[in-house]
């Protein structure tokens, strides 16, 4: 049997706490301004420019809380927000060096209790791939410290216990959906070396509250991070998830996709009901030297202003705007320009990660 604690002996479930969902109310918006040219070859410049259209949507709405790795680079992305016509008040610059600029994935995974709000550290390892981690792991702690929040160490069987943001996603009710490409490989990206099911979901229901967890199968070709789940499975409210599917039986991700929907029919939500499941369409193939690149509609991030919504200059870049409008009436629903940015292998959601209102 998984155990599971914190340095004090007790855990956010048994205290209280558990994750909201992404469309509750926010404080602010995490994200880090680019400065890894590895990450987007040839095209580091382009992808600040498309970062300060993710501050233009965000802002309105919420703080944006940027780490930069140097003061020089604050000024830079000050410069940028001013030139896009936004309030630089509207964005915090927090001097914090990271490897790299994946937020969801590195950055504080926040909990709450009643009015108050406290960050689970996941102990990022860069998806088990990637040998420079060790900046990125402790931008939650640098998080709770800046926040003054309570800090909660996620660990099982007494080890600290590896989670990405975009390997989960929760209804803010109970229900908490993952993959087992990514978590339960034990072969391939192992985060947790000797942990099974059992010891996931254990660790899953203590940290984060969870009360009700669902397996889907694999992720999207091209995803290094192994099956992120924010690829290809999100809710959009309580009982409604979007799911994506794949309608050309030659595409390599034909065959799992069709899978997971065969599985997503057995799934119930906390209180036994079953969801409602609309259909998003994939974006014709991209790719970059020969390699696919992980293109997804489901990659959006519902901030308190606006829906954002990766674009791909595909014919069904209005088709997913259009599903995703339907089903967000008390937002707007805006896409942003992705080709360039999913070259790093990930789009909107892999960069920003919430942080819940009080």
């Amino acid at each position: 049997m998984a155990e599971s604690r914190t340095a004090t002996g007790q855990t956010p479930r048994a205290l209280g706490f558990s994750m909201p969902a992404e469309w509750e109310r926010h404080e602010a918006t995490w994200l880090a301004w680019p400065h890894n040219p590895t990450d987007w070859p040839g095209k580091i410049d382009t992808i600040r420019w498309v970062y300060t259209e993710i501050v233009r949507k965000i802002a309105p709405g919420e703080l944006v809380c940027m780490l930069v790795n140097s003061w020089t680079a604050d000024m830079e992305m000050a410069e940028r927000v001013g030139r896009a016509g936004l309030d630089v008040g509207c964005v915090e610059g927090i001097l914090r060096p990271t490897n790299r600029g994946w937020t969801r994935d590195m950055g504080p995974v926040f909990v709450k209790r009643g009015a108050e709000t406290a960050i689970v550290h996941f102990h990022f390892n860069a998806w088990a791939k990637y040998p420079d981690w060790r900046k990125d792991r402790r931008v939650p702690e640098i998080a709770a410290k800046r926040l003054g929040k309570r800090l909660f160490h996620a660990e099982c069987n007494g080890r600290p216990f590896v989670l990405e943001g975009g390997g989960i996603e929760v209804n803010g009710r109970g229900t908490l959906l993952t993959t087992e490409e990514c978590y339960l490989d034990p072969t391939t990206q192992v985060r947790n070396p000797g942990l099974g099911r059992e010891d996931f979901e254990t660790t899953l229901k203590e940290y984060l509250g969870a009360t009700n967890i669902f397996w889907l199968g694999g992720g999207v070709a091209g995803d290094d991070t192994h099956g992120h789940v924010d690829d290809i499975c999100r809710f959009v409210n309580p009982k409604t998830v979007v799911f994506i599917k794949e309608d050309d039986p030659t595409d390599i991700n034909y065959r799992p996709l069709s899978e997971n929907w065969e599985r997503i029919g057995d799934l119930r939500l906390e209180d036994g009901s079953k969801p409602e499941v609309v259909a998003l369409p994939m974006p014709g193939p991209l790719y970059f030297h020969g390699d696919r690149l992980p293109a997804s509609y489901a990659n959006f991030y519902i901030s308190n202003a606006a829906v954002i919504v990766p674009t791909f200059n595909d014919p069904n870049d209005r088709v997913a705007l259009g599903i995703l409008g339907e089903l967000f009436r008390d937002r707007p629903v805006v896409g942003i320009h992705a080709v360039d940015l999913v070259l790093g292998l990930g789009t909107l959601h892999c960069l920003t990660q919430q942080q819940p209102a009080e």
